[in-house]
């Protein structure tokens, strides 16, 4: 079980990222389009930097849903291998078994 702290900073970073998701996009868009002058673009990359640095999107970290464990991580299943293989043995996960040959 990861440290409860550690998953309510990584909730804290989501929150934030989907507040500043709009902004941050029009900005980056600003920032990237070679049709405007240098001084706006230039503009617009130091309002993103004065944006909170936790609502950057590569700031988050993927965790376990269930144990909050950030390494060995599945996308696909948000768990961990550990969760994935606990729950697969008490046959929780559908279509899901232990190997055995």
């Amino acid at each position: 079980m990861a440290k409860t702290s550690s998953v309510e900073k990584n909730n804290r970073r989501k929150r934030l990222v989907k507040k500043f998701a709009g902004k941050r996009a029009r900005l980056k868009a600003i920032a990237q389009n070679k049709g405007i002058t240098m001084e706006e673009r230039f503009t617009a990359q130091l309002m993103m930097a004065q944006l909170p640095r936790n609502s950057s999107p590569n700031r988050v970290r993927n965790r376990c849903e269930i144990t909050g464990r950030a390494r060995a991580y599945y996308r696909k299943v948000k768990m961990s291998r550990l969760a994935l293989r606990e729950m697969a043995n008490q046959g929780l996960i559908p279509g899901m078994t232990k190997s055995s040959w």
